[in-house]
């Protein structure tokens, strides 16, 4: 497709070939006497076609625009001023926007803050309009005042697990860190809990995964540690085999694990066999790596999951797992 300036120039061109005028501004014509080559009339025409001229070229730059502002328009870019800014203003070098996952929403403006920039807004952190970005929530998302209210003040990491259904085995695992500026959310990841959901009185045996909030205190697993800062055990006796619930091999699942705190004694291998509750309250809920299928108590997030839960959680920050279905943790 031929651009409309280049045309505009070629239409222009010919006009100033073919003149319009009379003969005695073409080649080979006598010219009248005087200084300026001509006679008063011949100067008179030629100043008509003079003005023939210019009318057809305004008409061409109404019509096809100034070619100066064409420059600017071709290909539909923007100045390189206006690009760069929109570019700055994704974040600085903290910014997590590959990720996508914190709750402000990625920026497409100068001076709004990216994911992971503690919600700040632009370089300068400068507030107003222009450059503030949307407020970290005060709370943890999706959780009422009775669930609220069991989280410890101290806590800095909350890993809230919100299940589909009280009687689903999907749920949905979100790492929530506070900052000056509120809770920060991390990527949503995909998990199970027990095959018959959740409860809120769980006892051995029953399938179902206990409601409520747990102290994350402990960790291990059949692999080396990853990195954490829990205490971390590292022993064969993590080794599992058999089958799950649909018949998805059962190898692996405890490769890495973090004891929840539910009738246990924090402090202690999660392998610890002591229920301060009794036997007939059930015991050993962890989370840890998933084979793909329901739990028998437990939360199972994949095995890089896992491992990057466990490189962030943070004995210092007081974490916690806060889970259950999702009306269950409205309350």
């Amino acid at each position: 497709m031929r651009h409309p300036v280049a045309a505009c120039r070629r239409s222009a061109g010919r006009a100033r070939a073919s003149g319009g005028g009379s003969a005695a501004d073409r080649p080979g014509r006598t010219r009248g006497p005087g200084p300026e080559g001509g006679s008063g009339a011949a100067r008179a025409r030629r100043l008509g076609v003079a003005v023939s001229l210019a009318a057809v070229l305004a008409a061409l730059v109404t019509a096809c625009g100034d070619p100066r502002d064409g420059e600017v328009a071709v290909g539909g870019a923007a100045a390189p001023e206006a690009g760069a800014a929109t570019v700055a203003g994704r974040g600085g070098s903290d910014s997590k926007a590959a990720s996508g996952t914190a709750t402000a929403g990625s920026a497409g403006t100068a001076g709004e803050a990216a994911p992971g920039s503690g919600g700040r807004g632009g370089p300068d952190g400068a507030g107003g309009p222009a450059g503030s970005a949307a407020a970290l929530p005060g709370e943890l998302p999706g959780l009422g005042p009775r669930t609220r209210s069991r989280v410890p003040r101290e806590t800095r990491q909350a890993l809230v697990v919100t299940g589909e259904g009280r009687n689903s085995p999907v749920s949905r695992a979100v790492l929530y860190e506070k900052t000056g500026d509120g809770w920060l959310a991390g990527e949503p990841l995909p998990a199970h809990n027990a095959l018959r959901g959740w409860t809120d009185d769980h006892t051995a045996g029953d399938l179902r995964s206990p409601i409520g909030v747990f102290t994350l205190s402990d960790a291990g697993g059949r692999l080396p540690d990853p990195g954490t800062k829990l205490p971390y055990h590292h022993s064969a006796a993590f080794t599992i085999g058999g089958t799950g619930f649909e018949g998805e091999p059962l190898a692996g699942s405890f490769d890495y694990v973090v004891a929840i705190d539910y009738n246990r004694r924090p402090g202690r291998t999660p392998l610890d066999p002591a229920r301060p509750l009794g036997a007939a309250k059930g015991g050993g809920i962890w989370l840890h790596v998933d084979h793909g299928g329901p739990t028998q108590g437990c939360v199972s997030l994949r095995q890089e999951h896992m491992r990057e839960l466990l490189r962030a959680l943070d004995p210092e920050r007081n974490p916690v797992v806060v889970m259950g279905d999702a009306g269950a943790l409205r309350r």
